[in-house]
């Protein structure tokens, strides 16, 4: 009896352990990789997440465009263009010019020289009014001795009723002068303005660089319209982020500060960084892995992970990625 218990309990074993396997199997049929995946992480006592993603520059990637002016609603041409890929700028560098430069140039030429008109415009109205003011004061003396002489009745009644209108006269003369005068002098002011508005307009058909940085691509050359796609783009690649697409469910074994390693046949060797950012949008997976089991329209969202050594990825800007986060 010893023995055949032995015997039922050797057989019995593998037994189970031939149903336990099965049943896995039939749970990871039914559930599908990510219960699978799930159940794994239990198992080896692991709450990392594993996800896809890619590299961006810090901020990532912006677009530069051409302004559009009124001469050009649509877009412009690009006259020059003064950079190409690759090409390492600084804040504030000139990248390219618009077809409009020489337009814009000739109206700021024809907004100083309508400035020069109204400054000469000025002085010559304060030269009417100080003419017209020295008049109306030697008429108002002579008013005032033709008053004296008719006290004492050296002279006519008309001779001095005609040097008090003259004196009236002048100085209703010297106030309009100084009026026009006032007036003139205020369209300095307009012209003035008027320069600066071109100036600014002028300025605005060159495209410089909004921060220092590396141009990553060029949608318009020389000769052609730069439109919606802009003119270039342009990356902070002093400082990369791996952006990881990490599953919705996934989301909360993810914390800031936490590290995470970066992995990809085109880089070096393998780079590590810090969540700095979880993202505050769930959107579609963007981008999708070789396995076909997985779900190509899951729920993902952003997380991005600043590199501690950005060197091997500067030149490498939305490379797919594989990213270990807490692991």
């Amino acid at each position: 009896m010893r023995n055949g218990r032995t015997a039922s309990q050797r057989y019995a074993r593998p037994r189970r352990a031939a149903l336990a396997i099965s049943l896995a199997a039939l749970v990871a049929l039914h559930t599908g990789p990510a219960l699978a995946q799930a159940a794994t992480k239990a198992t080896g006592g692991s709450r990392g997440v594993a996800a896809l993603g890619r590299l961006e520059p810090e901020g990532g990637i912006v677009r530069v465009a051409l302004p559009s002016t009124p001469e050009a609603i649509s877009g412009g041409v690009i006259a020059r263009l003064h950079v190409d890929r690759g090409a390492d700028v600084t804040a504030g560098q000139l990248l390219a010019e618009a077809d409009t430069v020489g337009v814009l140039k000739a109206q700021v030429a024809e907004a100083r020289a309508a400035l020069e008109t109204a400054r000469r415009d000025a002085r010559a109205s304060v030269s009417l009014a100080d003419e017209a003011c020295v008049l109306a004061d030697v008429y108002g003396r002579q008013s005032k001795r033709q008053a004296e002489l008719l006290s004492r009745k050296l002279t006519s009644d008309d001779a001095a009723d005609q040097a008090k209108g003259n004196a009236e006269a002048g100085a209703a003369t010297c106030k309009a002068r100084r009026a026009a005068a006032g007036v003139a002098e205020s369209r300095i002011a307009g012209a003035e303005a008027e320069v600066v508005r071109q100036q600014a307009e002028l300025e605005r058909a060159f495209v410089r660089a909004p921060f220092a940085g590396r141009v990553l691509d060029i949608h318009a050359r020389q000769g052609e319209m730069a439109g919606a796609a802009g003119v270039l783009d342009l990356g902070r690649v002093q400082q990369m982020y791996a952006i990881a697409e990490v599953y919705e469910t996934d989301i909360r074994n993810v914390k800031v500060g936490q590290k995470a390693r970066v992995t990809s046949e085109a880089l070096p060797r393998a780079l590590t960084g810090s969540v700095t950012l979880i993202r505050p949008k769930v959107q579609k997976l963007d981008e999708i892995g070789t396995d076909p089991a997985a779900r190509k329209d899951a729920r993902i969202i952003e997380v991005e992970i600043r590199l501690d050594d950005s060197a091997p990825a500067a030149a490498l800007s939305l490379l797919q990625v594989e990213i270990e986060i807490g692991r």
